[in-house]
């Protein structure tokens, strides 16, 4: 088949409301203000809808969600956080027709900077067709929308693109999409099989799978599931409050019967090793996976003393406010070979050798400078659930994970506890560093029931943050309110006159 135009919301989306993925853009983009006050306007826009002003809800939504929002940020919120909610309401059978075009055209509602790298770097679309965000000189988004050159329709910058050439499949529902429908050769809507592709939707085809993503919110914020958000967050907020001090005033010995008490789930499978003797020449050295900063909190809970945890690019702040002691790495080899010995010296050690957190189920891969240094290791599988928010972030504030795990309305973590590592399988026995952290890697992920990567916490950060994941670079755009005020209503200005 030489091309493919299809429509993304309600036919490669399943859901032909784009609603959410404003909310996700003024929540990710600019905070709960604009968050609550868009869904406020949720049935002014669905009213719209019914009476058959659809268009003019979607700029309603666009010019609310994005208002003086530095393009900076929702560029980087359709490239870290939207992808995830996209791919989970995927369509695979359109997918499947769309993806057997050698020329792949995607025609959506949004403005294109927010569905542009999803569509060409997951779906392998060639060309986005929408509308385009008004920008002001400063960089930020004014909210207004045009669609195409000079105002040209979607069906005009269709025909634009192929020329003289029809393409030759449409997908869509053709009520909504006549506008490009009408173009093409052949159209066909649900269930989306074309009489010579039937052996396509028994083929195992899929799209590129999302690997890292960012955002605090679990779930597609719908307007049902805004309003249960916004309703829960002042409960939330005091809960996490409470767990907080009772986490850092309670004893360690107590810690872990107390936590059922607030409603959090710790789930300890395995049997821990006991504390190490007073003669011990050296202490266990704790590997765990990687899915939270309450990682190696939440270890020292089960174990009922503190342990002091390695750190890597952890602020300040964090650091000060941790329970527990901490160990700060410096990228040196050598010196931080040096750091890890003496703690061990000292008693038992927690690291985590993926060196970043990964929300899907894979192990990233293990950093071997833990296999250098001693024999006593103890493979710990670290998992946890929440349903609300994220305890991670690659974009915002870290030192906020601890709340946002806490805001959760029953989060549970789980803790696997492994046998320690026999001789045969550590460096003594002559294995290489590399391999010891490979076995201990996949171990974990299959006790887990993860999948294990060669990922690293750069490709992570390069992805979602466009820097290195070190304390510092993540780049934010903070503008002064009056100017982002001033600027779209000049942009406004302009575009009246």
């Amino acid at each position: 088949m030489e091309s493919v135009v299809s429509s993304l919301e309600g036919t490669l989306l399943k859901n032909n409301d784009p609603f959410s993925y404003f909310m996700l853009v003024a929540y990710e983009a600019s905070g709960l203000i604009r968050f609550t006050f868009l869904l406020l306007l949720w049935p002014v826009i669905r009213l719209l809808d019914v009476c058959g002003k659809g268009d003019v809800g979607v700029k309603l939504a666009i010019f609310v969600a994005t208002a003086g929002v530095p393009i900076s940020e929702i560029e980087s919120v359709a490239r870290a956080v939207l992808p995830k909610f996209y791919l989970d309401d995927l369509d695979l059978d359109a997918w499947r027709v769309f993806n057997s075009g050698e020329r792949r055209v995607v025609v959506t509602k949004m403005p294109r900077v927010m569905v542009e790298h999803f569509v060409r770097e997951h779906l392998r679309a060639d060309d986005v067709v929408g509308s385009e965000l008004r920008v002001t000189r400063f960089r930020l988004a004014t909210g207004l929308v045009q669609v195409g050159d000079f105002g040209a329709s979607i069906g005009d910058r269709i025909a634009a693109m192929f020329e003289d050439k029809q393409p030759s499949l449409g997908l869509g529902r053709c009520h909504y999409d006549s506008s490009f429908l009408s173009l093409c050769k052949e159209q066909i809507s649900a269930p989306y099989l074309t009489q010579n592709q039937k052996h396509i939707a028994d083929q195992e085809i899929l799209p590129e799978p999302v690997i890292f993503h960012d955002g605090r919110l679990v779930q597609r914020p719908t307007p049902s599931v805004a309003l249960s958000i916004l309703l829960w967050i002042p409960f939330g907020i005091i809960i996490a409050i409470v767990r907080l001090i009772t986490g850092n005033v309670v004893p360690p010995w107590l810690a872990r019967n107390v936590t059922s008490i607030f409603v959090w789930r710790l789930v300890v499978r395995g049997i821990p090793p006991s504390p190490p003797s007073q003669g011990s020449s050296t202490g266990v050295l704790f590997v765990c996976t990687h899915r939270s900063l309450m990682d190696p909190v939440v270890l020292s809970t089960v174990l009922q003393r503190k342990i002091p945890a390695v750190t890597y690019s952890l602020s300040r702040l964090s650091e000060f406010l941790s329970p527990i002691p901490t160990v700060r790495l410096t990228r040196n080899r050598q010196v931080d070979a040096e750091r890890i010995k003496k703690e061990l010296s000292e008693g038992d050690l927690v690291i985590c050798p993926e060196g970043t957190t990964c929300r899907e189920p894979i192990l990233l891969r293990f950093s071997a400078l833990f296999a250098e240094l001693t024999d006593r290791i103890v493979p710990v599988a670290m998992n946890c659930r929440v349903g609300f928010f994220h305890a991670t972030t690659a974009r915002g504030w870290k030192g906020l994970d601890p709340i946002f795990f806490f805001m959760n309305p029953n989060p549970i973590y789980e803790v696997t506890f492994m046998n320690q590592l026999p001789v045969e399988a550590t460096c003594s026995s002559g294995k290489s560093p590399q391999d010891v952290a490979n076995y201990v890697q996949r171990i974990l992920a299959a006790s887990l029931g993860f999948e294990c990567t060669n990922f690293t916490r750069k490709d992570k950060y390069r992805i979602l943050a466009g820097s290195d994941g070190t304390v510092g670079t993540v780049k934010k755009d903070h503008k002064f309110v009056g100017i982002v005020a001033m600027e779209v209503l000049i942009g406004i200005a302009l575009d009246e006159a």
